[in-house]
């Protein structure tokens, strides 16, 4: 069997969900390909498995990582990203013609999905975020309601094109991206709501005690773990205002920061109770040892710290709905605190630290993660991919 994954590439959560689905169905002996860009591109070659690269597609960016719309608009502009989406379309025919999969696997792209709808190959989608929404602020509102009709009309069609649209969360009361699943009636009955994708279950693991001692952290201190995901410049401001706070936290604290360089080696930096890691390959590891996760509010990260029972707070990218929706539907559930970037300082964070700390969420998020954990995306997005590819039925 030959499965085709094509993930998003922009920052690392697509690429970090296809490549343990793709080690899993390898050891059923199948045969592997990737294709992505930007920063999906070193994450895969991190992990040794075969990899094409396709033109980018992406938004720009202010510098303090806020999505910039009003330049997305303008550079690259409706001609050029359209250009650069047949570019990426006439490398995934060439590729896949090539390659013959059983199956091609698009992690929130559209022009895999395209190209295999072509060649008549079957396809799965992999979503958590089914419609773009723009900003609602005043300027943005023609924008916002154009892009609702575009993305409901046109690329919800596409996205559900093929043989099955997998949705990585958990089912209602769970659901993270609740906020962003606006899916129209007609369009759902190829949809499934599969669990996260947990590369690493917590059992598989040590205890907390011994995972501290074996990570040379303290047995005593409450330990903060940061993981900052998501493409450069987005997280590349928040890790430079983080970096500033915590060299000012109380020695009471240990903290572990991560950079998310996936092609940096793994030697940390230290300052007093402040360590830096440009990338930790063991993040499960430092997950499971933590006491609290300050981070951006990523849909993975968000589902892999409850199914850790870990109390988390996230600080979305300004003006980046799906992040910004993540974030309260994770408050709503009583597992999160939410500061927004513009309002992130030392005294903020260390009041919500302790505060969190001494709430009634992680023991809350104890009882969550009892719930959370019995369901296995991984094992089902595989069994569906090896479903659907043996098959061999397309729509």
């Amino acid at each position: 069997m030959k499965v085709y994954f094509a993930p998003c590439g922009i920052g690392l959560g697509h690429v970090g969900r296809c490549v343990p689905i793709a080690k899993k169905l390898l050891e059923k002996k199948a045969e592997i390909l990737f294709s992505t860009y930007r920063e999906g591109i070193r994450y895969v070659e991190r992990e040794k498995l075969p990899l094409v690269k396709v033109p980018p597609i992406g938004f720009q960016v202010k510098s303090d990582g806020t999505v910039d719309f009003k330049q997305t608009a303008v550079n690259p502009g409706p001609f050029l990203a359209s250009f650069t989406l047949l570019k990426q379309m006439n490398a995934e025919v060439q590729t896949i013609e090539k390659f013959m999969p059983d199956m091609v696997v698009s992690d929130s792209r559209i022009s895999p999905l395209l190209a295999a709808r072509i060649l008549g190959i079957p396809r799965i989608c992999i979503l958590n975020q089914f419609q773009l929404i723009i900003p609602r602020k005043r300027r943005f509102l023609r924008l916002a309601t154009f892009a609702d009709f575009i993305t409901l009309t046109i690329i919800g069609k596409i996205w559900t094109s093929g043989n099955m649209v997998l949705i990585p969360d958990f089912p209602k009361p769970y659901t993270i991206c609740a906020g962003n699943l606006n899916i129209p009636r007609f369009y759902r009955k190829n949809v499934k709501l599969i669990g996260p994708i947990l590369p690493v279950h917590p059992n598989e693991l040590a205890s907390e005690v011994e995972l501290r001692r074996k990570l040379k952290l303290s047995v005593d201190k409450p330990i903060i773990f940061a993981p900052i995901s998501g493409p450069i410049r987005e997280r590349a401001f928040l890790t430079g205002i983080l970096r500033k706070i915590f060299l000012g936290f109380p020695k009471d604290y240990e903290i572990v920061m991560s950079l998310g360089y996936p092609n940096a080696n793994d030697e940390p930096i230290r300052h007093g109770n402040l360590t830096i890691y440009k990338w930790i390959p063991n993040r499960f590891e430092y997950l499971k040892a933590a006491d609290i996760i300050i981070s951006r509010a990523g849909h993975g990260t968000i589902t892999h710290c409850m199914c850790y029972g870990k109390p988390m707070i996230l600080i979305p990218t300004p003006s980046h709905t799906e992040q910004l929706s993540n974030a309260k539907q994770a408050e709503t559930l009583g597992v999160a605190k939410t500061i927004q970037q513009e309002e992130l300082s030392k005294e903020k964070l260390l009041k919500s630290v302790e505060q969190m700390l001494n709430s009634t969420i992680p023991k809350h998020l104890k009882e969550v993660q009892k719930e959370v954990l019995n369901y296995d995306g991984l094992s089902k997005a595989a069994e569906t991919i090896i479903q659907i590819a043996e098959n061999k039925q397309t729509f």
